[in-house]
């Protein structure tokens, strides 16, 4: 006779391999196999020095970090970043230096030059008279550049000569903007014929 098995015992038989884990018991491990375990994705930066202006990321001489992909990618390609070196650094230091140099020594000419301008009191501006103090014209910026020209033997832009309008005879200050940091005051003494 056939042994025949009910539906309710086999459905309710767990499988040999989940028996111990009912009763918290761990299983084991299969020679040689390692776990695998999640990792997140490693974040590089490279330190890079822009050789130009990079539109959303920074100005010509800008230290700043990247991505490595962006970098090897996008700038490398362009010629617009270079990797940072210790050799690469010392010589923006020296170039920083330099560049500060120049500007203390072209501010010093500047206030020289404004000194010499306060010292040589006021230029002296022939025009033609009218009625009263009234004058022919206008003294403009370039008449004084002119005169700065022909008694001082200096060239002076007159972009930053800033003038009073000056329509009547009498004695007048002008400025001019040597540096952004020096003014020079110089008095003109306007003169009718």
């Amino acid at each position: 006779m056939a042994s025949t098995l009910s539906w309710s015992s086999s459905c309710c038989s767990l499988p040999h391999r989940l028996v111990g884990l009912a009763t918290n018991e761990r299983p084991k491990k299969a020679a040689g196999v390692m776990p695998i375990l999640a990792q997140k994705k490693a974040q590089k930066l490279r330190k890079i020095i822009l050789k130009e202006d990079v539109a959303d990321l920074g100005k010509k001489g800008a230290l700043i970090d990247v991505k490595a992909g962006y970098y090897r990618n996008f700038l490398l390609p362009t010629g617009k970043a270079q990797i940072v070196t210790t050799l690469l650094l010392k010589e923006m230091r020296i170039e920083e230096e330099r560049i500060e140099a120049e500007k203390r020594r072209v501010k010093e000419e500047a206030q020289q030059l404004a000194q010499i301008f306060q010292t040589i009191g006021a230029f002296k501006v022939k025009r033609k008279g009218g009625k009263n103090k009234q004058i022919f014209g206008t003294v403009t910026a370039q008449d004084l550049v002119d005169i700065i020209k022909a008694q001082m033997n200096r060239d002076v832009d007159k972009r930053i000569v800033t003038l009073p309008e000056i329509r009547e005879t009498g004695e007048y200050t002008a400025e001019l903007k040597l540096h952004p940091e020096v003014t020079a005051l110089v008095r003109l003494n306007v003169f009718a014929n």
